[in-house]
């Protein structure tokens, strides 16, 4: 008799669904992450990220990691690379980077994180993007684009840069090599992958742990600071990890990408229904043109004929 299916197994062959929720619990982190800024040094609070995802995951994939153990050593070198680039580093340059800048630069910003993706797919996979695909990333970013500037593009030069972007357009160009780089990772179980990242990532930002703490003063144990926490360990890191590792297995680099166009949706989106912030045309021309663009984009693209 055949064994029932696991309830969850339907969920995890969605690559749009898992990518869509990505993109919702980004945007949260988005709101969260930047006032938590003013209260964790950025070290300190990527630290605790995953120190705290890594010891709430161990339990779960503890089994599946010493199953996994001989795939993870012979392929050590890889998932190292993949840890440190994008838990340490990633994470570390954008908390760095909220203290400096403001909401509305970095979800400009992020809006590029695709050409990001699609170059390092490019350079390391040797996978170009498709014209379709090309076109449905350069509309959801004009959706963006409209939604961010509330319909009005003059807005656009009043954008003042600093060091703050500059440091999110690297932590961009580090999580496109990441994700390009899960592509090439070995099979394991999902679990396996995602604890041995968070706690070598975490591991990996010893070192600076110590050297902030020397210079900055710790955060204060306060309900308003371990809510932020627990926020962004449950949901930006455990939950959206997960699911963006399998979209992006399930589809690839190119086709997930434009799912980072879905950030601010959800994040205007939010500040309507939670911030009583007044919905407008803008809103809904936005929307329109990121959900095209992101469906385009995403699309499988069609086998050439023989």
């Amino acid at each position: 008799m055949p064994s029932a299916p696991h309830p969850f197994a339907r969920l995890t062959d969605q690559p749009y669904l898992l990518l869509s929720l990505t993109s919702l619990f980004w945007a949260g982190n988005a709101i969260v992450g930047r006032a938590a800024a003013g209260h964790f040094p950025p070290v300190t609070l990527s630290f605790l990220r995953w120190a705290f995802a890594f010891l709430l995951v161990a339990p779960f994939a503890w089994r599946h990691l010493i199953a996994d153990w001989k795939v993870i050593r012979k392929h050590l070198v890889v998932m190292v690379a993949i840890s440190i680039i994008g838990i340490s580093t990633f994470n570390t340059l954008q908390y760095t980077a909220l203290q400096y800048t403001t909401a509305l630069n970095i979800l400009l910003l992020q809006s590029t994180a695709p050409l990001f993706v699609a170059i390092w797919a490019l350079i390391v996979l040797g996978a170009r993007l498709t014209l379709t695909q090309a076109l449905g990333i350069m509309a959801s970013m004009a959706g963006v684009v409209v939604i961010i500037l509330h319909g009005d593009l003059a807005q656009i030069t009043a954008i003042d840069l600093n060091r703050g972007d500059l440091m999110f357009i690297g932590a961009l160009a580090t999580f496109g090599l990441y994700t390009t780089l899960t592509q090439r990772r070995p099979a394991m179980h999902a679990l396996s992958f995602l604890a041995f990242t968070f706690g070598c990532g975490a591991l990996f930002l010893i070192p600076l742990l110590i050297w902030e703490l020397t210079v900055r003063p710790a955060p204060a144990l306060d309900v308003a600071n371990a809510a932020s926490l627990a926020y962004v360990v449950i949901f930006p890191s455990i939950l959206a990890y997960l699911c963006y590792n399998r979209g992006v297995r399930l589809i690839g680099a190119n086709r997930s990408a434009p799912f980072f166009h879905l950030i601010p949706v959800f994040g205007s989106a939010m500040a309507i229904l939670f911030l009583g912030e007044q919905p407008h045309l803008y809103h809904a021309i936005g929307y329109a043109m990121v959900l095209a663009g992101v469906v385009v984009a995403a699309r499988k693209p069609a086998a050439p004929s023989a």
